[in-house]
């Protein structure tokens, strides 16, 4: 798999340094590089690109503002001298942030969770899956692998999802919205049934009075999603 990508930076050697990490990265295509980000409104908007590398801290029109703007499709990695911006970056779903300066180690880094996301996202397309695939999540400070077969249900609190996974005694949480959590997840496998959640079929063990039942855990199915799930039933049901 190939990504076209851009950089946006106003600073020339910051630049010229991620052209440099593009070119040295063998499923990165270089589909352009602009000095702000009102120079790149025009060509991004007529040709988007599957990954951004943005810089945050930019006159007339910040990173942060620009991201908002950029087609969805797009997967974007802040960079920024300014830690600070982390938490913002990961309110508008930044796949990853870099501190400057940045080492090729940290780049390649970012580049290789974008590649993994795109062929994640090709998965559940097609809907395969094996027992091997995984998601990597942003938990705290650290990123988690979580085997997608492990997973019994995804749970919505505003800005953050709970993860609760098989036999693990605490859910994990990650700064993320439902929408991109839904994305991510094959939906051959799993299935919505609430604004704020998301279950595995293959975990749905009782059905209570139309609520779901894992352990002690009951998950209700609203309307809006009750026919789907209704229809995945009947398929299993004799």
């Amino acid at each position: 798999m190939i990504l076209n990508c851009a950089l946006i930076d106003d600073e020339p050697l910051a630049l010229d340094l991620l052209e440099t990490y593009v070119h040295k990265t063998p499923f990165l295509r270089l589909a352009g590089k602009y000095s702000s980000a009102v120079a790149a409104m025009k060509g991004l908007q007529e040709s988007p690109v599957d990954l951004l590398f943005l810089d945050i801290q930019m006159p007339e029109l910040s990173g942060l503002e620009y991201s908002k703007m950029v087609n969805p499709e797009t997967r974007i990695v802040f960079t920024t001298a300014f830690g600070q911006y982390a938490l913002d970056g990961y309110r508008v779903n930044a796949l990853d942030y870099l501190l400057k300066p940045i080492s090729y180690k940290d780049f390649l880094e970012a580049a290789n969770k974008a590649i993994h996301w795109f062929e994640m996202k090709g998965q559940a397309s097609s809907g395969a899956t094996t027992d091997n695939d995984c998601i990597y999540v942003k938990s705290g400070y650290k990123l988690v692998q979580i085997k997608l077969k492990d997973i019994l249900y995804v749970e919505g609190l505003k800005d953050y999802v709970k993860i609760h996974v098989e036999n693990e005694p605490k859910a994990i949480l990650s700064l993320m919205s439902m929408k991109m959590m839904e994305e991510r997840l094959p939906s051959s496998h799993f299935i919505r049934v609430h604004r704020s959640f998301i279950v595995q079929k293959s975990k749905i063990k009782v059905i209570d009075r139309g609520r779901l039942v894992f352990g002690k855990e009951y998950i209700p199915v609203s309307d809006s999603y009750k026919q789907e799930l209704q229809n995945y039933l009947n398929e299993k049901t004799m």
